[in-house]
């Protein structure tokens, strides 16, 4: 288990457990960050993380992809 902002660009892997506060929690599975979900990294860079969930595009902090765990 790696927190998302170590997994590799390119691979998809399985949303295992998300993290934080009940509020942090609920907004990342509100977008679709759910464990059992897949999740892909399309780009990384200094300040976030492009992600494919659920068949859309979003944008994450690097610090909300430390409290998903893959």
């Amino acid at each position: 288990m790696m927190p998302l902002n170590l997994a590799p660009t390119g691979e998809e892997n399985i949303i295992l457990r998300v993290s934080g506060s009940a509020d942090v929690k609920q907004h990342l599975q509100d977008i679709g960050f759910v464990p059992g979900g897949k999740v892909t990294v399309i780009s990384s860079n200094g300040s976030g993380i492009i992600v494919n969930v659920k068949g859309v595009r979003i944008a994450v902090t690097r610090e909300m992809a430390t409290k998903i765990f893959v």
